[in-house]
């Protein structure tokens, strides 16, 4: 079957956070030739989700499922291995499991990271899919050597060989889509603008951050941080400090207040982002890293962490040094800062970054090659 063949794919996503979301709507949206079937389960209830989505897709999808298909696509969150257990049919169709991020570098909460099951369940579903992709070459790599460790952990019976499949596995990202059009950026006086657009959780960096803001605010640099993204019932309690010092530190400055929480309106977010100087991550984790990559295409200088995937697709100058220390760390970011504050107060750009290789166009080809080759592995023998 050709690359641009017409395809009728069946797509699970096991636990449907907003970027897995993101993900198979915009691969929907740039194939629109192929016929496309998603399942999805809410994010939420994670060990649950983890280890129950085979279960409520069996018996709560099982007509849907028993359709025919040319391809089945599934996030690493599904539970490949026992969903082929309730129906076997599934066992026919070419299979590529995706990656958005894996149990081995995410840094789990202790009760989470005792649990060795929330690692095995991903890889047994890639031991049994035809072929494995990852977002980033930072994913698979920490996979690949986390997978190794825990294999070496285990007491006994453990086969060699098992991961040398999984060597040959393919790195495509999440595609970004690029604005139809940029309104003129608005940031022209002397107050850096400065957005932390991230999930409001733990992996995020919050204690970090809040280190970040007590510099900005004890060096009274002429700054506004605008601190949004997705909230949820319970968040780090680091972002109500953050509050308090951020608006004090406007009045002081007599700014306007930054913006704070979540902004309902797509609309109002990217008019925000389009105006903001600087996009800063202070994450403990990020396998793309896509509120980052959203922002950098709206036209902010990115900072990010000289570690986790940003080395891949960022230059040096807009990424910082981290240590075990935070406050150290948040010295090494407010250097940064104060520099383009006084960059930007003196009329130089800010160093900008293309990401075109994350555009609609240049991922197109590589993801129609990559089900080709799922559909094509499929002939191939059995591990």
């Amino acid at each position: 079957m050709s690359a641009t063949a017409r395809l009728r794919i069946l797509l699970l996503s096991g636990y449907d956070a907003a970027s897995h979301r993101l993900w198979h709507e915009n691969l929907a949206r740039m194939m629109p030739e192929h016929e496309w079937t998603p399942l999805a389960l809410a994010p939420r209830n994670f060990s649950w989700r983890l280890r129950g989505n085979a279960l409520s897709f069996a018996f709560g999808e099982r007509e849907t499922l028993s359709r025919p298909y040319d391809l089945l696509i599934a996030t690493s969150m599904v539970d490949l291995s026992t969903l082929r257990g309730f129906m076997p049919a599934l066992t026919a169709i070419p299979t590529l499991l995706y990656f958005h991020e894996n149990q081995f570098a995410y840094p789990t909460r202790d009760q989470q990271r005792a649990n060795a099951e929330i690692q095995l369940v991903p890889l047994y579903a890639a031991l049994c899919a035809d072929s494995v992709a990852f977002n980033s070459e930072y994913n698979r790599r920490t996979f690949l050597s986390g997978a190794k460790e825990l294999l070496r952990r285990l007491p006994d019976y453990v086969p060699k060989g098992l991961l040398q499949r999984l060597e040959q596995s393919h790195v495509v990202p999440v595609p970004v889509f690029q604005p139809e059009e940029l309104s003129p950026r608005c940031s022209n006086h002397s107050t850096l603008e400065i957005v932390w657009n991230h999930r409001w959780e733990y992996d995020k960096g919050p204690k970090r951050l809040l280190e970040v803001v007590k510099l900005l605010c004890a060096q009274r640099l002429n700054c506004r941080l605008h601190i949004v993204g997705q909230q949820f019932k319970q968040q780090p309690e680091e972002f109500d400090e953050c509050r308090r010092l951020l608006k004090a530190h406007c009045i002081s400055l007599n700014l306007e207040d930054a913006h704070f929480g979540f902004i309902e309106s797509a609309t109002d977010y990217h008019t925000l982002i389009n105006s903001c100087d600087v996009a800063l991550s202070t994450a403990l984790h990020d396998f793309q890293g896509l509120a980052m990559q959203e922002a950098a295409i709206a036209g902010c200088c990115p900072l990010a962490p000289a570690d986790l995937v940003y080395p891949e697709y960022l230059p040096p100058e807009n990424l910082y040094s981290v240590t075990q220390d935070n406050t150290h760390t948040a010295r090494n970011i407010f250097k940064k800062l104060k520099r383009w504050q006084e960059e930007k107060n003196e009329g130089i750009a800010l160093p900008r970054v293309s990401l075109t290789q994350f555009f609609e166009e240049n991922l197109t080809a590589r993801y129609q090659q990559l089900f080709a080759q799922t559909i094509h592995s499929k002939q191939q023998p059995a591990l």
